[in-house]
Formats: structure tokens, C-alpha cells, sequence
């Protein structure tokens, strides 16, 4: 099962979607850590794939009289078919004292219902070379199969049963509880640089619930029952609450017959509400928390600031971010890449992301790591000094044209892909957005100016507002000290460009 993965090495630009960032996964997926299109593409190819997505069948949408909103992706490359379902529930929707619940529930989805035993589901996909997952996030759950297209009405059929005919004794919920624990001992509290990002994550919101981790905080953890979990599943998972979208070789009539004839008729059996959460306040000083652990063997260092999200913010402020993100740290033509690993050679990684798919507040991060002799506390400095040029002189027209041309390309290639273009629109309608919103993205990110770049990051890239943390290893006391591990390639001075950062969340099974 997973739970979202708050992700670096790539602005959101490249991955368009949160997956989000922390995710425990069923199936583990591989997350890579910057959704780039080939380097090699060539124009013709480029030419060639901006044609293809001109001639992309329109996206169509619907709802059933029972309150589940159906949204049909068509994709006829291929006799395959992704049905995604998601829950406008995650984490920061639980009760305060039942943290975890969210994705508890997830891996207990997966247990028998009325109708099918435990694991019949999941083997009638394996039966027909099918893929199925299932992730939560702080503002979403949601699960997926793809299979031939011709089993798709049957997969249909098994997900429709689980939204209504569940079965949770204790003879099945108190084992896989002990999963989860174990889940969260592999995962969290046998990774230091996952403990630094709890850690990171609960100094930035201090009041909103996505300082608290999506697995839950152990203690919690170990006291979810049944009653819990049915009390959960029979509020949020009603038809109303969901959106269901079928990707692939298919037709709106199609889908549409398919989705009567067994989402139809689960019934609407709650109303969850509006979704009301404790809001962050304005920050007010700059946060820093510190882990050190035998384990580590690559100091790191992160910062964290709370921005605004593609939901809360101001019109063109998320895309601006995005766009900041991209030209501070996306890649290795980045001014973080270059003037740390290229110019002064001190970092074996480095970069910039934004998380801006939330429901609430969004984030923007840079980190690093050092290389040969440098210490934490140059890495940091230099990050620091790019950061504060960029909020001070701001980005130039050059950079902001290439960072655009990057998001084209990125989001046509996204596209090829039916479960990343189901996720791009699953987690953009879990979290207050519309089709319409979706569709625009690409113009709405052509019309960002270099002045609307330099306000967000002048604005929100202030110390006041950010938390950063470090990750050393035993024996070194501050940042100072703590060096790439001696006989490592890092201290060496011979590395290839980092995929990815220590950054929180990062834990999946």
C-alpha cells in the first residue's frame, strides 16, 4: 500500500501531478525522481508528438445518479484499459487521536467483501497480466488496476463491490495492523532521513494535520480497531465521495453502460461534509530541526518553505512556482546544478522542487549534498547564497523560456503515459480543481511573466517562512563538520548527477 511520497529532483512541472509525493504502494512502483521527456528527442519527434496530442480524443465526464462523477480518458493506441478510483478522503481528513486511518483502510480494502473472498480481486488481475496499486495522500486515496480492455467491465464490477460490501472482523483487522506497524518500522523508523522529515514536516505546519505523517504516529497506530476503520470507510467511501476515471481503449457510451451497470448501483450511504481543516497561520521565524544517526552515510541538508498551493494561491502564483522551481533547482542546467556541482564542484546533489497539488498549502524545497572535501555548512551556504539571488535579482527572460519549453515537452511525453495522465487528473478533481483547470495548465504556464517569477519568489522565499533541516552522521556535531564519508565516490569528487534528494516522506514499500 502507499502512502505519498513528498518528492525532490523535479519540480512539479515535470511530474504534474502529486503522487504524489509520499506513497506506501501495494505493488512498489519505481518513482522517478525527475519525469524528463529523452534527452534525444529529436525535433522531428517533438514535432511529431505535439501532432499526436493535437489529435488526442476529448476528455468527457458524467455523473450517476448516485453522486460518483465518471471521467472517461480515451487512449485507442493500445486494447488496454486504467481504471482508477479516488476518494476525496486522506490523511489530513482524519479524526485528531486516529492518525493512520486513512491508510489503514487502504490495505484493509483489500481484504474480502460480501461478494469475493480476500485476495480474489487482486488475483483475477494477476490472472490476466494485470498491474494494481493503491496509494494515499494527505488529500486523496485511491487505487487502480490496468488490464486488457476486454476485462475492464469486470474490474469494474470487483471495485464497485469493495465501495459497498466490505468485511472487517478483527480476525482480519488486528493482523493487518501489525503490517502497517511493521510498515512503519521498515520504512520511517529504520530510515533516518524519513524520522528527519517527520520531524521537518511537523516544525512547518504547526497547525494544519499535514505535519502529521500519512502512516500515522506510531502511537496511534498501535490502537486503530475495526470500529475505527468502519467508522471511516462508511463515511468517506460512498459514491458521492468519489470519482472514478477509466483510461484507454474506450468510449464514452462504452464506459458509461459499463459504470451503471455496477457502480450504478452501489447506493449513496453518507455525506462526508464539506472539508474543513485548521489552517497554517503566517509564519513568523525560520525553523531548524537536526538528526543525527549512526545510519547516515551522506549528510544532507533541506529547506523547506510554505507557499501556496495550485488550490489556495492567487491566480498564476502556483504556476510561477513551478517555473522558480524548474530554474532554481530542476535539472543540470539549473543554477542550483550548475554553481554547486559544476562552478565550485562541493555537492554531489542538488536542486529544487514544488509541491503545489494539495488541497491546502503547498511546498517549495532545495537541498543538498556535499562532495569531496566540502562540508554541510558550505552546501548550505551556497544553496542559501543561489536562493537569495534569484529572490533578489530574480530570473532572467532566457531562463524562463527554456524552463516553459521544458513543461511542453514534459507534459506531451506525460501523456504517453494512460496511468500518469489518470493521476494528473484524479489528484488535480481530489483537490478542488476541474477538467477545465487541467486543460488549461499548459496555457495558463505560457502566460507567466518574469515579473510574476520574481514576486513569488521574493515573497515567499523568506527564512521567516521556511524550516530547514540536517541529516549527519555520528560524530559530527554540527553542519560544519559533517563531510561525504570518507572512501565514499562523493569524497572521492567523482559523481554523476544526483536522481534524487533526502527529502521527506521518501518511504514506500
Amino acid at each position: 500500500m502507499s502512502f505519498p511520497i513528498r518528492r525532490a529532483g523535479a519540480s512539479a512541472i515535470a511530474i504534474l501531478v502529486a503522487l504524489s509525493a509520499s506513497v506506501l504502494a501495494q505493488t512498489a512502483e519505481p518513482v522517478p525522481a525527475r519525469a524528463e521527456p529523452p534527452a534525444a528527442s529529436s525535433p522531428a519527434g517533438e514535432a511529431a508528438a505535439a501532432k499526436a496530442e493535437a489529435m488526442r480524443p476529448a476528455i468527457e465526464s458524467f455523473t450517476l445518479d448516485n453522486g460518483l462523477r465518471v471521467v472517461v480518458l480515451p487512449d485507442h493506441r493500445a486494447p488496454i484499459a486504467t481504471q482508477m478510483i479516488w476518494y476525496k478522503v486522506g490523511s489530513a481528513d482524519e479524526p485528531k487521536g486516529v492518525s493512520g486511518i486513512a491508510h489503514f483502510l487502504e490495505h484493509l480494502m483489500f481484504k474480502g467483501t460480501t461478494t469475493h473472498k480476500g485476495g480474489e480481486f487482486s488475483a483475477a488481475v494477476a490472472a490476466i497480466g494485470g498491474e494494481e496499486n493503491a496509494f494515499t495522500s494527505y488529500d486523496y486515496t485511491a487505487y487502480y488496476q490496468q488490464v486488457p480492455v476486454e476485462a475492464l467491465k469486470e474490474m469494474m464490477g470487483f471495485e464497485a463491490d469493495r465501495m459497498e460490501n466490505l468485511i472487517l472482523t478483527d480476525e482480519v483487522v488486528l493482523p493487518e495492523r501489525d503490517v502497517i506497524l511493521e510498515e512503519r518500522r521498515m520504512r520511517i523508523d529504520n530510515e533516518p532521513g524519513a524520522q528527519l522529515s517527520e520531524a521537518a514536516d511537523a516544525a512547518l505546519f504547526q497547525n494544519h494535520p499535514y505535519g502529521t505523517p500519512v502512516i500515522g504516529w506510531r502511537n496511534e497506530m498501535e490502537k486503530l480497531s475495526r470500529q475505527d476503520a468502519i467508522a471511516f470507510y462508511d463515511r468517506f467511501y460512498t459514491p458521492n465521495n468519489a470519482t472514478l476515471l477509466i483510461a484507454g481503449d474506450v468510449t464514452l457510451d462504452q464506459v458509461k453502460a459499463y459504470a451503471e451497470e455496477t457502480f450504478g448501483k452501489v447506493p449513496r450511504r453518507a455525506d462526508p461534509g464539506t472539508r474543513v481543516r485548521p489552517q497554517e497561520p503566517e509564519p513568523l521565524a525560520a525553523r531548524t530541526v537536526t538528526l543525527t544517526d549512526a545510519r547516515v552515510t551522506q549528510p544532507s541538508v533541506q529547506t523547506t518553505w510554505l507557499v501556496p498551493s495550485d488550490n489556495n494561491g492567487k491566480p498564476g502564483q502556483s504556476e510561477a512556482l513551478d517555473l522558480l522551481a524548474d530554474i532554481l533547482g530542476g535539472g543540470s542546467t539549473s543554477r542550483l546544478y550548475r554553481a554547486l556541482v559544476v562552478d565550485q564542484g562541493i555537492a554531489a546533489g542538488t536542486g529544487a522542487y514544488y509541491q503545489g497539488t494539495a488541497l491546502d498549502d503547498g511546498q517549495f524545497m532545495t537541498y543538498g549534498t556535499p562532495r569531496g572535501q566540502a562540508t554541510l555548512d558550505q552546501v548550505e551556504k551556497a544553496v542559501d547564497a543561489e536562493v537569495e539571488k534569484i529572490a533578489q535579482g530574480g530570473v532572467t527572460e532566457a531562463e524562463l523560456e527554456a524552463a516553459k519549453n521544458r513543461v511542453r515537452k514534459a507534459l506531451i511525453y506525460q501523456r504517453d503515459n494512460q496511468t500518469s495522465m489518470a493521476r494528473r487528473y484524479g489528484a488535480a478533481l481530489s483537490t478542488g480543481r476541474t477538467i477545465a483547470d487541467v486543460e488549461a495548465w499548459p496555457d495558463r504556464i505560457e502566460a507567466v511573466t518574469v515579473a510574476e517569477v520574481n514576486a513569488v519568489a521574493k515573497e515567499y522565499l523568506q527564512k521567516k517562512r521556511s524550516v530547514t533541516g540536517y541529516l549527519l552522521p555520528a560524530g559530527a556535531d554540527n553542519s560544519a563538520e559533517a563531510k561525504a564519508p570518507a572512501g565514499s565516490p562523493e569524497a572521492a569528487g567523482a559523481v554523476e548527477p544526483a536522481e534524487g534528494a533526502p527529502v521527506p516522506g521518501d518511504t514506500r514499500s
